[in-house]
Parts: structure tokens; sequence; C-alpha cells
């Protein structure tokens, strides 16, 4: 388990709408129902009833009343590495051709016949 995780895990049972939730934290809902499922993959138990509504299971509400000691616990998340941006595309000048990037070597050109 990680922090994310957690804190979307909370978020939801606060909200307790999964649409809303990916509004409020400005993911993609996908990802928001992916993360939720790796946690309950983890832990091994559904953390929420989907259907007619949005519901803590009885194992959700246990989650819920250990997230602060858990939140405490676990690492934050490390920042993402800054890679340097690549060379820069140029423009292609007609059809066939694939545009040159700086520091690439030219694709192969054929000669042009008379």
């Amino acid at each position: 388990m990680n922090i994310t995780q957690l804190e979307r895990f909370l978020a939801v049972a606060e909200e307790l709408h999964f649409p809303r939730t990916a509004d409020a934290l400005g993911i993609p809902l996908a990802s928001l129902y992916t993360s939720i499922e790796k946690l309950e993959d983890e832990i091994g138990q559904p953390l929420f009833t989907r259907g007619n509504g949005t519901q803590l299971t009885p194992a959700g509400q246990l989650l819920l009343a250990e997230a602060p000691e858990l939140r405490a616990t676990l690492p934050p998340v490390a920042p993402k590495p800054v890679v340097p941006a690549g060379g820069k595309a140029k423009a292609s000048k007609g059809k066939g051709r694939t545009p040159v990037v700086k520091g690439q070597p030219k694709p192969y050109k054929k000669r042009q016949g008379r």
C-alpha cells in the first residue's frame, strides 16, 4: 500500500461516489478505479459495495478507522525524476520522409536522379 492509494481511498470513503471523487482529485475515473482495485487486491477483501450506491464494507470501515495511523507510517511519495528534454523534431518536408531528430544521424537519403 502506498500513500497515494490510501489518500484516494479516504477521498472515496468521504464522498461515497467515484465520479465526483475523481473530479475533485483531478484524476481520470479509470485511474481511481485502478487504485482502489489494487488496494482491494492487496488487502484481499472488497472495500466498497458498488451497485445502487457506493457503501463501505466492514473491511473498508476497519481501514477507514486505521487510516490516520497508516498515513503516519507510510513514506511520502517520491517526486518523479526530471527527465531532460530530447531533441527537437524538424517538420517533415513532404510525403514519405520522417522528421529528423536533432543529434540523431540522418536517415538514408537516395540520390536524386536526373
